[in-house]
């Protein structure tokens, strides 16, 4: 991919290591006083994820237009499920419940910088006008309402449930927009007639950790969190 200027991908950097501390932070909060080494093992699976794809990405691993399925969509399956495999176990399901919902909401804001890269990525011509907000992408709704969310719906003595599962159900159909989007600009799907520039950016370091890392935790988040306020319901 041609030079960028540098500002877009520190930014970026931050912003995904800031993801990183927001989901470790969750994990070990969800054992309590409980002495556990899983935080500590998460936060080097987590970064060993973060050198692998980033390293492949920055020697157009990704960037295959012949393999299919294209190699960018198996990793992010991967990764995804792997936050999902906790839901199958018991034990597992009870660490969920213990994690902190706020926290989980918090994590949200970083959807604000990450529309904003985006945004400038757009004008550098790396992905088309629809993945931003000047576009079809309402996303940074979610990350501007997240603090309300976790100040508001979850964080006082008092839960506003119904309006916890409402704001999580939108924010999720809000990140799915624009996923589908993203997905369809894709030098694998591009059609030239719906988006004036394809979307190459996720296919390069260190944008290709918006697909394999950001989102999958931005819906897992949402997940967990959605979990947990249905499973209030059940638990009364």
């Amino acid at each position: 991919m041609e030079e960028i200027p540098p500002y877009i991908s520190l930014v970026f950097v931050a912003t995904t290591f800031a993801t990183f501390g927001f989901a470790v932070y969750s994990v070990k909060t969800s054992f309590g006083k409980e002495k556990s080494k899983f935080p500590i093992t998460y936060g080097v699976f987590l970064i060993a994820w973060l050198s692998i794809t980033g390293i492949l990405a920055n020697n157009l691993f990704f960037y295959d237009l012949e393999f299919v399925p294209p190699k960018l969509f198996l990793f992010v399956a991967f990764f995804l499920l792997t936050g999902l495999i906790p839901f199958l176990f018991k034990s597992q399901r009870e660490l969920l419940k213990n994690m902190p919902i706020t926290s989980l909401t918090y994590l949200h804001i970083i959807r604000v910088p990450v529309e904003i890269v985006l945004w400038w990525l757009f004008l550098e011509g790396k992905v088309p006008e629809d993945m931003t907000f000047e576009g079809m992408n309402y996303d940074i709704l979610s990350g501007i309402t997240a603090p309300f969310a976790a100040i508001f719906l979850v964080g006082g003595k008092t839960k506003y449930r119904f309006g916890a599962i409402a704001w999580n159900i939108l924010a999720v159909i809000l990140l799915f927009n624009v996923v589908i989007r993203a997905i369809m600009a894709t030098p694998f799907f591009y059609d030239a007639a719906l988006f004036e520039t394809p979307n190459v950016a996720v296919l390069f370091s260190p944008f290709v950790w918006l697909p394999t890392f950001i989102v999958p935790l931005v819906l897992l988040a949402h997940i967990t969190s959605l979990y947990q306020l249905f499973a209030e319901e059940t638990d009364q």
